[in-house]
């Protein structure tokens, strides 16, 4: 019989070997970065030629995909909707036709789902004169007018505002020095730049009640420095587009005017 010696100490230390190998194969190796190379590839007219070419048959291709949607769009957006007897523009110091025009649009268009959904009414609208993005000009109106007009995807909101914060939408407008879209509020500015004889609807204003203020999704986050939506007491979202809300109307008035009433007077 073969007798092996310290056999028992051999198969350790083999056991620790294997051990310490599969556990220094798993360490993650680091590698070093030690030189990079690259060379120069000329550009010839044949590569030239050939990229020019291989391009423009994808672009072509790319134009023969479109193509059909394209025309359907364009003739969707070149249906005649209205007639404008006059062009409706944005020149003004504190409010300009366009600019009414806009406000009434979502001030009704607003109250009426605002009615039906919430059983409530809308009393003001404030827009800003930066969203109002062209005029309409004189002759037909299309519905490609209205994307001109208001080419965002923003919704109609109505947020719920206290008094005071009517107050700020006054001296906002005061202290912007823009004609921003308004329609419910009537104020006069006086000699001190104050915003005094502020009416909402027909009565005067009321710091402590609760007004309903008409605006786009993006206003009433507070956007263009109009903070004092960020203090509403509740959103209501309408899930109606202003844009949506413009061709509406288009299509519900055989002619496009302005309404022209004073809404704020200076001293």
């Amino acid at each position: 019989m073969v007798k092996l010696k310290n056999y028992d100490g051999v198969v350790k230390h083999f056991v620790l070997l294997l051990t310490f190998a599969v556990f220094t194969s798993c360490i993650e190796k680091k590698c070093t970065l030690v030189k990079i190379e690259g060379k120069q590839i000329g550009i010839t007219n044949k590569n030239t030629e050939i990229s020019t070419q291989k391009a423009s048959q994808q672009v072509q291709q790319i134009e023969n995909f479109i193509k059909p949607y394209r025309t359907k769009i364009d003739a969707d957006l070149n249906i005649v909707l209205s007639n404008a007897p006059e062009t409706i523009d944005k020149s003004g110091v504190w409010q300009t036709p366009m600019g009414n025009l806009l406000a009434d649009i979502t001030f009704d268009k607003s109250n009426k789902v605002f009615q039906m959904r919430e059983h409530l009414a809308v009393d003001i609208c404030v827009l800003n004169h930066g969203g109002i993005r062209t005029i309409i000009p004189k002759g037909d109106v299309t519905a490609r007018n209205a994307y001109e007009i208001m080419p965002f995807e923003n919704s109609a909101v109505v947020v719920a505002l206290k008094g005071a914060q009517v107050l700020e939408i006054a001296n906002y407008v005061i202290s912007e020095k823009k004609p921003h879209p308004l329609r419910g509020m009537k104020f006069t500015i006086d000699k001190n730049n104050q915003a005094v004889a502020i009416l909402v609807g027909e009565s005067a204003l009321d710091l402590n009640k609760i007004y309903y203020v008409a605006t786009s999704d993006y206003l009433s986050y507070g956007n263009d420095n109009m903070l004092f939506f960020k203090k509403g007491i509740h959103k209501y979202d309408l899930q109606y587009k202003l844009r949506n809300m413009i061709i509406d109307y288009f299509k519900e008035n055989k002619f496009i005017e302005a309404n022209k009433d004073i809404r704020i007077i200076k001293e």
